[in-house]
């Protein structure tokens, strides 16, 4: 990723008023803001099949991506762009929710499996491999009930109260990697699971999110 002039970010999520808030569509919140921060205008591209917008940031040309399909199609949205633009899977960062993380906990990867995630299992099965970039931003595990309830459903009181901070913290990881080393950028997101004491069990990893 270092060296780039052209990256794709994806924000992963549902479209429609009812899912807007929910623990799903945090990726679509962090690109949301990212466009914001950029001063780039998300607008629907039928093409792509996703809320689309183009810019640059400090000589790096950033192609957002929200993907209007629903989860399970995602990486339908994802190779259009990929496509058009004439770019390569390591040229792709998604940011993604991931239910074996606590809330407020970050894990960045340069590769892996899907984990369970559909949204994650489109785009692998687009791009025809493992190898992008994916920020998982973790909305906690389910405590009870159906976990398809709990990704639908919407964030706690106390996450609310957190999530604006959360979402920042997506965005400037994200914004790292078009700059830094993304070796040292995985370092110091994953370090700080580490250090809070929010390390997930690996017997959970690669379980993440059954999803719809």
């Amino acid at each position: 990723m270092e060296g780039r002039k052209q990256v794709i970010i994806v924000g992963l999520g549902n479209p429609g008023k009812e899912y807007v808030m929910t623990r799903h569509n945090i990726g679509f919140m962090v690109l949301q803001t990212l466009a914001s921060k950029m001063g780039i205008s998300l607008k629907e591209n039928k093409r792509f099949g996703a809320a689309f917008g183009k810019g640059s940031y400090k000589g790096v040309s950033c192609h957002l991506v929200m993907p209007l399909t629903y989860m399970n199609l995602s990486g339908q949205a994802v190779r259009q762009v990929v496509d058009y633009y004439k770019l390569d899977a390591d040229d792709v960062i998604v940011v993604v929710d991931d239910v074996a993380l606590p809330f407020g906990a970050m894990r960045l990867r340069d590769k892996g499996s899907a984990g369970g995630h559909n949204g994650l299992k489109s785009i692998e099965q687009h791009l025809g491999t493992r190898e992008y970039v994916r920020l998982r931003m973790g909305i906690g595990e389910k405590v009870r009930g159906d976990l398809t309830d709990h990704v639908l459903g919407q964030f706690s009181a106390s996450e609310r109260q957190k999530l604006p901070a959360f979402v920042e913290l997506g965005v400037a990881a994200t914004l790292r990697l078009l700059q830094e080393d993304p070796d040292q950028v995985m370092q110091d997101v994953n370090t700080k699971i580490k250090t809070n004491d929010q390390q997930p069990r690996e017997a959970r990893q690669e379980k993440s999110n059954e999803t719809e």
